[in-house]
Parts: structure tokens; sequence; C-alpha cells
């Protein structure tokens, strides 16, 4: 029996066959072998700055020094500077956390997101004395917001990444291990800081207010400040004191004049609610059935793991809108309704009014740090820490650096003198505002005075 030519043809086609067969192993084997490379060059380090990059931005802007701020100056006199540093965002609406010193007298703060488009951002909140600020840009889109985590359990020698805008070359990341832990470093005659972690990560200019994160990407610190002519030498804000301060920053007293009255901090275990310590009497929380010893695990829709989440949650609420809180109690899950409410006079401090008011940011000055003035006249005064940008301060020359000394006819040796002065039933009587202030030049101290028109600017009082 004769084959048909197809048999015959099969059969001097199989070493083609086999041919084809091997060259689709080798490509397969060639794609797996391309793919694990992919996988093994995103390292942990690659994984972080991705999962972190976007809720970084850059923070520039012109301000004014003098040769007290800054070592370099060449004469006594004020000149303007190119100003720079980064931030991150802590609230998808545009809420920035950065440190004080980098938007310190920037009159037009401009900031650059991570898809490279520039906004301008007004100054919300700040604590001069911590060296820490909130801005915002407006935006009509949400940003995403830094992962953070915990300095509690930070370790000597774990490996941890810095992120900032060096120079002025935006998104640089530079890494390292963490140093040692609670170090405290005095940067200048003005600014001190306490409990800072230390790490070899390059920290340059341009950096102060980015994240250190850990090797999960979540951010552990905030870079502040590098110690001059040492390398490998810098340090961070340890994340849990920052955001701690930041929820005082963003509280919804501070911003809105509103009032909670809950008392709390974060449980031992990460991520596992906020507790109770106290509720203030009659307020909205005690009106709400909330109770010392509740753990807060959500807000509405919003997940409850610090205090910053509770004012996150609680900001830009409707005066007459009811939450619904997530409330753990003895093993109990509970439902309670919470309605904000307008902050009682008792309840104002008086850093938040004279901020709002004046815009004037004042610490005591102790007696015998008092006398180094020289003055006879005063008994003391308050030490001006910050002016606010456009403030009734601002634009009658008030200066960081000079000395409440009194207003009108009472003096300010303290906060609650400045409260008293500006909660007077009579107070539109004696404005504009008079006030004096002690300033200390090459020729010593002065006394100077000025006029400040305040109307409009005092809360409603109900």
């Amino acid at each position: 029996m004769r084959r048909s030519p197809a048999c015959s043809s099969l059969r001097v086609s199989r070493p083609v066959s086999r041919l084809l067969s091997a060259l689709v192993v080798f490509v397969a084997l060639a794609a797996v072998a391309t793919a694990l490379a992919s996988e093994l060059r995103k390292t942990p380090i690659v994984k972080a700055f991705e999962s972190a990059k976007h809720s970084v931005v850059n923070i520039h802007g012109q301000k004014t020094v003098t040769a007290a701020d800054d070592a370099a100056a060449r004469s006594d006199g004020p000149r303007r500077v190119n100003g720079m540093g980064t931030g991150v965002v802590i609230d998808e609406r545009g809420y920035i956390l950065t440190n004080y010193h980098v938007v310190e007298g920037v009159k037009r703060i401009e900031v650059t997101l991570a898809d490279n488009t520039t906004h301008v951002a007004q100054l919300v909140s700040s604590d001069p004395a911590q060296d820490l600020a909130v801005i915002r840009v407006n935006l009509n889109y949400t940003l995403p917001v830094v992962t953070i985590g915990t300095s509690s359990d930070l370790m000597i020698g774990e490996p941890v990444i810095a992120l900032g805008n060096a120079y002025g070359y935006s998104h640089t990341l530079t890494r390292g291990i963490v140093s040692s832990l609670h170090r405290s470093v005095q940067v200048s005659d003005a600014q001190s800081y306490e409990d800072l972690i230390q790490t070899d990560a390059s920290i340059n200019p341009g950096n102060s207010g980015g994240p250190l994160l850990n090797i999960d990407g979540e951010m552990v610190g905030m870079n502040v400040a590098v110690r001059a002519q040492a390398q490998g030498i810098g340090f961070a804000i340890p994340i849990d004191k920052a955001i701690s301060i930041a929820a005082d920053l963003m509280s919804v007293s501070r911003l809105e004049g509103r009032w909670h009255g809950i008392v709390a901090k974060p449980a031992e275990d990460q991520g596992h609610g906020l507790i109770v310590q106290s509720v203030q009497k009659n307020s909205p929380a005690e009106r709400a059935g909330i109770k010392s010893g509740d753990v807060i695990k959500r807000v509405a829709d919003q997940e409850i793991r610090r205090a910053l989440d509770l004012e996150r949650a609680l900001l830009g609420r409707n005066a007459d809108e009811e939450l619904a809180l997530s409330v753990d109690r003895e093993q109990e899950s509970l439902q309670v309704a919470l309605q904000l409410a307008r902050r009682p006079r008792g309840e104002t401090t008086p850093g938040d009014q004279i901020w709002t008011v004046l815009g004037l940011r004042l610490s005591t000055i102790p007696a015998e740090q008092f006398k180094a003035y020289n003055n006879r006249v005063y008994r003391g005064g308050l030490a001006v820490l910050a002016v606010r940008t456009g403030s009734p301060a601002e634009r009658q020359g008030i200066q960081r650096g000079d000395v409440l000394l009194g207003m009108h006819e009472w003096e300010t040796v303290t906060p609650e003198n400045v409260d008293y002065i500006l909660n007077r039933p009579d107070f539109s009587q004696f404005e504009p505002l008079k006030f004096y202030i002690l300033r200390a030049s090459n020729r010593g101290s002065e006394v100077l005075y000025g006029h400040m028109a305040v109307a409009g600017q005092r809360p409603i009082r109900q």
C-alpha cells in the first residue's frame, strides 16, 4: 500500500514542528524572565516612593530675611530671597502640613503638585514654637493623602527614606537609616527642637516639611533640619507629635469656631480607634451621650484612628447637621448622634482669638528674661512669634521679635490680658486700638506705638 502525499508531507515537517515548539517555549521563558526581572527591580524603596509621591508637594515663594535670620547675610538690612520647602497632603480637600519656617514671611505661597501644576496656597494655621503650619490649596478635585504611620516603634538602624524639594529639585528621594532617637537640637537663637529623629538620609535645603518614610511607605517623621557642616546627619519631627499638633491646627474649634467637647487619645494598638479621655461639661459630646472610655471608630463614613481624623471628619459640616458616630463601649457597639455647636465664650482660648483678630502669635516672656531689655517703665510683655499675612498687625508693621507691651490703657504681660481687652463690651469705643511695642535694634531697645483697625475682625459673641 502506498502512502498518500499528505502523510509523506507530515513526516517531512516534524523537525519544523519541533523547532516551532522550542521557539514558543523560549519566548515564553523569556517573557517570564523579563517579568521576573521587572518585579525584582521594584524594590521596597521603589514601592514606598510610588505610594507616597502623589501626596508630596513642593512649596516656593519669596520672603524677607535679615542678618538675624540668615548668617550669610552681608548687612543688617532686610533682603528678599527665594524660599523653598516641601509639604504633605493630610486632607483630600487640599490641606497640607509643612514646617512653619518654610512659609514664614512668604506673602504668596506657591505649591506645585506631583502633576506639575502650580497653585497659590493660603496659610490656614500655624504653631511657630513647634515649627509646624497648615496651608491649603482650593481645588475642584481631591488630592491623595499621605499614609500616616507611627514613630512610637521606630528602631535604630531601620531603613528610612526622605522625600522632598531638595535645592529646588522636586521629588528628590534619598535613603538611609534611623541613626538615633530623642535628639534635642538648637538650630538658631530663636528655634530649638526636642525629641527629634536623627537619620543619615541626605536632608538638604528644600527638604524641610517633607516626609520621612519607613520602608512600607508610611510617614514616620517630618524632615526639619540639617546640622550645618555635618555630613550624614539630618533630623525629623516624629510623626506622632506632628500629627497631634496638626489636629489642633485643623480643629473645628480653631478654624470654624465650633465645639464638640471630646478630649481623646489614640488607642495603644494602631488603627483601633480613638479613646475618649474626658467629655467637657455641657458640650455637644455630653448631650450626645458620649462617655469617658468610649472608643470612637467612625464618624459618618470616615474611619477614626487619631485625633486628626476626628477633626477632619467634623471640619466643614453644617452647624445643624447630625453626625453618626460609631462607638465601642464595654465590648458593645453603639451609634450616637453628634451635633456641633458654636464654641462658647469660655471655650475660646486667648491664642486662637489673638491670631484671628490681631494676627499675632504671642508668647509669655519670663520676668528675669524681660529684665534684659532694661526697660523700667513696663513690668513685662509678650514676645511676637509670628505675624499673619494681611492681618491688622502686619499692616501696622509689627514684626516677629517685637515685644507687645500694652494695648489702649492696659499692659499685656500675659495672653489673658490681651483676651480681656478684645472681649470688653466697650471695645468699640477705643478703636482703632492703640498698641505699644518694644523693638531691639543696633541702637538698643526702643518703644514704638501705632493704631490697629480691627473692626469686623472680632468674633460674634452669643
